[in-house]
């Protein structure tokens, strides 16, 4: 068959941890490729995350929760 899988991407070998067992696929071919260029030796900018209000935050601990019990 000419559809890769997505266990034939060399990411998914290298961090088997990080990706469920069972995956729906890889997206299809885009027209543009995207690339994020990095800068060599660049260090990512330190900035603390926004406050959030507590009715806020406890619907972003419980969707966090749902999705880490999947």
């Amino acid at each position: 068959s000419d559809v890769p899988s997505i266990h034939d991407q060399p990411i998914v070998s290298e961090f088997p941890d990080v990706f469920p067992d069972e995956l729906p696929g890889i997206p299809p071919v885009r027209e543009v490729e995207f690339s994020i260029e990095l800068i060599p030796g660049a260090k990512p900018i330190l900035k603390a995350p926004y406050r959030m209000a507590p009715i806020e935050l406890k619907e972003l601990k419980d969707q966090l929760h749902e999705l880490l019990e999947r």
